[in-house]
């Protein structure tokens, strides 16, 4: 007796099919389009968390850099001292200090200042 596996179909495009649900016109329920475009939207969606890291590191320095300019000095020139003076703290919790917590961050400007 022959097989033809439509289970086993079924099931395979039911996956695509339902990260399709929601895009437009026939890219939802026609098969090829479907497979065209979830490729395609799986790929935009990797390339996309790849660039949300470079946003948050962008929005972290912006945030350093507005408040360090408010203690008048600079985003580079305070990042050099904190090296300088072997603190580790990283980006993101130095913008978490600079909107959270001002008061520990102006002590930080001023050990990399003294």
């Amino acid at each position: 007796m022959r097989i033809k596996s439509g289970v086993t179909t079924r099931r395979h495009k039911k996956k695509y099919f339902k990260i399709a649900k929601g895009y437009y016109s026939n890219k939802r329920n026609r098969w090829r389009a479907v497979i065209q475009q979830v490729e395609k939207s799986l790929v935009h969606a990797y390339t996309g968390r790849k660039d949300k890291k470079g946003d948050f590191r962008t929005m972290w320095i912006q945030r350093i850099n507005a408040a360090c300019r408010e203690e008048g000095t600079t985003y580079s020139r305070f990042m050099a001292a904190l090296k300088k003076n072997g603190v580790t703290l990283n980006r993101k919790m130095l913008a978490e200090m600079a909107v959270h917590d001002e008061a520990s961050f102006k002590k930080l400007v001023g050990l990399t200042t003294a």
